[in-house]
């Protein structure tokens, strides 16, 4: 920390632990201002708001007292390096190197991070089925929308058939407030098996319910609360195994979405025809079987859970500026982001596009996202999230503004592609900037909370769009559908407005900095 006189010298940690060492040599940066290493003048010593731990000449420094890896870090080292010499002050040697035997190898794993390793990328891969079997199939949401209209509910409105899809997407993003608080204290396996096997239930008895409620019941409050407690906790997971590259992991969750948004249509196409929709249902509650298992074997938390007692809802965290525009950001954002993907494939019937091909339309700007998550992903571990989904969020708002001129098959197709990339790079990273908006043991919390809110935009969205479209009492499918882009775009782009407030705020100028 730097010698104030002659004689003294005060060495500090990151985690306001000082150690106050008599009769030391004079030391040289980077043990003062240089390293970054948060403290206040008092007199002759540097102390800080938890004050002075003093040890006499000859007397050995403690893990109990000094924080190794944080504070073998901050002096330019690592922490094994920490672990491998005594600490002591005899003969005139001032190490401040710990015995490895008075430090447990397991002092410094709660701040490593693997990045990397066959363990770690097996619990990105486990992620990933968990958002091929949730998102993936809640996703898919566009061919059944399109089958409900033309064949099992004809009589309902397309707005009344989309509140289904819209609790799906609502109700996957409410369990968090609660799953991602009690996650942080430990309790992960018992509600994530609870929860995969309510998805399995659920998926087993869409195709025995006759009436619209129960349709309404099964896929969309059952299927999205059990999809929300899966889903809730792995970005928190995933986030305990990676720093370094962690948007990379997080942009390989979203693949999963991505891939499940793509065959979970495809089957549909596929065996609808073949075997009625009772077996279609089955086929895809099997494939649901198989991924979550896979799911359940790979995934695990590393860092010890969070020492905390309170309230299981704390909504504490929306104190931090930033993370409440941030939230509102992504509430306004749904409300308009998953409109174009909800009623693509109807808009493409109704510009008289074959109904195999319109459900192809959902299938394929699924596909097309899975190019935008994972390009995103790499791009955000360098340049950071919000900067990359920014400019992508923004070109979501024009496709879906331009999206209601488009006429034929040839044009709608291309602007679908661009739509699924540049959506993809919004709900891929959309969770990703609040995880470094505060401290790593309350992740959970803070992505539970804005998942929690966007839960709002996820439900209103697809119904006011469709409400809006039942309003026009327009033949041509342009003008009828025009007004709907409008609102889409509009809100998609008002979401971007406050990203760019929230970076402001985050690095506190308007220039250059990675968010």
């Amino acid at each position: 920390m730097g010698l104030e006189e002659e004689g003294s010298s005060t060495i500090s940690t990151p985690q306001r632990t000082l150690v106050h060492v008599e009769n030391e040599p004079d030391v040289t940066p980077p043990y003062g201002p240089e390293a970054n290493i948060p403290y206040k003048k008092s007199g002759n010593e540097m102390t800080d708001v938890e004050g002075v731990i003093s040890i006499q000449p000859g007397a050995s420094v403690t893990p109990d007292m000094v924080e190794l890896p944080k504070y073998s870090q901050a002096m330019g080292g690592t922490d094994t390096d920490a672990r491998k010499k005594p600490c002591d002050t005899e003969k005139g040697e001032h190490s401040t190197k710990v015995d490895e035997k008075e430090a447990p190898d397991t002092l410094g794993e709660e701040y490593q991070y693997p990045d990397g390793g066959w363990r770690a990328w097996s619990v990105v891969f486990g992620g990933s089925c968990v958002t091929f079997s949730t998102f993936g199939f809640v996703n898919a949401w566009g061919a059944f929308q399109a089958y409900y209209e033309n064949v099992k509910f004809p009589d309902h409105s397309p707005s009344s058939i989309a509140w289904i899809g819209s609790i799906q997407y609502s109700l996957i993003f409410v369990p968090g407030i609660i799953v991602g608080r009690l996650f942080d204290r430990g309790y992960f396996r018992a509600p994530f098996v609870f929860a995969n096997l309510l998805l399995l239930l659920a998926t087993f008895l869409i195709p025995e319910c006759k009436q619209f409620y129960q349709t309404l019941l099964c896929q969309g409050i059952l299927t999205g609360v059990a999809s929300g407690m899966m889903f809730s906790p792995i970005l928190a997971v995933v986030s305990h195994w990676f720093k370094a590259r962690r948007q990379l992991a997080f942009g390989l969750l979203a693949v999963g979405s991505s891939i499940g948004g793509t065959v979970f249509p495809l089957i549909v196409r596929a065996t609808l025809p073949a075997v009625g929709f009772k077996w279609t249902m089955r086929i895809l509650g099997f494939v649901i079987l198989a991924t979550t298992s896979i799911a359940q074997l790979l995934l695990k938390p590393r860092l010890p859970p969070r020492k905390t007692r309170g309230r299981v809802i704390d909504i504490s965290q929306f104190k931090n500026v930033a993370f409440s525009i941030y939230t509102a950001a992504s509430v306004i954002g749904f409300l308009g982001i998953y409109t174009m993907l909800t009623y693509v494939a109807t808009y493409a019937t109704q510009r008289n596009v074959s109904q195999s091909m319109a459900y192809n339309l959902v299938a394929i700007a699924n596909a097309a996202s899975l190019i935008g998550r994972l390009t995103t992903g790499l791009l955000a571990d360098k340049y950071g999230p919000l900067n990359i989904m920014t400019p992508f969020t923004f070109s979501a708002a024009i496709f879906t503004y331009v999206w209601p001129l488009t006429r034929t098959m040839s044009s709608i197709l291309p602007l679908t592609v661009l739509y699924g990339i540049c959506s993809g790079a919004f709900v891929a990273l959309v969770g990703s900037p609040v995880v470094s908006m505060g401290s790593a043991d309350s992740v959970g919390e803070r992505t539970g909370l804005l998942f929690s809110m966007t839960a709002i935009g996820a439900l209103s969205g697809p119904p006011i769009s469709g409400a809006i479209r039942g309003l026009s009492n327009s033949t041509d499918a342009g003008r009828a559908w025009r007004p709907v882009g409008i609102y889409a775009g509009t809100m998609v782009l008002v979401a971007v407005g406050l990203m760019c407030l929230t970076r402001r705020m985050v690095i506190g100028r308007w220039g250059k900095g990675v968010i």
